[in-house]
C-alpha cells in the first residue's frame, strides 16, 4: 500500500525545485534586506569597527544565491528531460 503512494522521482525532483525555488527568494529578500542595512549604517558600522562583518554576511548570502540559482537551472533542465513524450 505504502508503494501505491510513493512518489515517483520526477515528482521528488519538481517538489525539490519547488522548495530550492522558494529558498531563492528568500534569498533575494535577504540580500536586499542586508544591502539597506550596509547602506544606512555604512558610516556608523566602519567607526565601530563593525562593517566588515556585514560586508562578509553579504558576499556568503550573495554567493548562497548564486549557488541556488545555477542548482535551479540545471534541476530545471534535468526535470524538463524526465517529462514523458507527449502522447506517450
Amino acid at each position: 500500500m505504502a508503494d501505491e503512494n510513493a512518489k515517483k522521482p520526477i515528482d521528488q525532483l519538481a517538489d525539490t525545485v519547488a522548495q530550492l525555488k522558494e529558498m531563492r527568494h528568500y534569498s533575494k529578500n535577504n540580500v536586499e534586506t542586508l544591502t539597506a542595512a550596509w547602506l544606512l549604517f555604512d558610516g556608523e558600522l566602519s567607526r565601530l569597527k563593525q562593517a566588515d562583518k556585514l560586508a562578509d554576511l553579504m558576499d556568503r548570502q550573495g554567493q548562497l544565491h548564486e549557488a541556488l540559482e545555477t542548482v535551479i537551472n540545471d534541476l530545471d533542465e534535468l526535470l524538463a528531460k524526465m517529462q514523458p513524450e507527449p502522447g506517450a
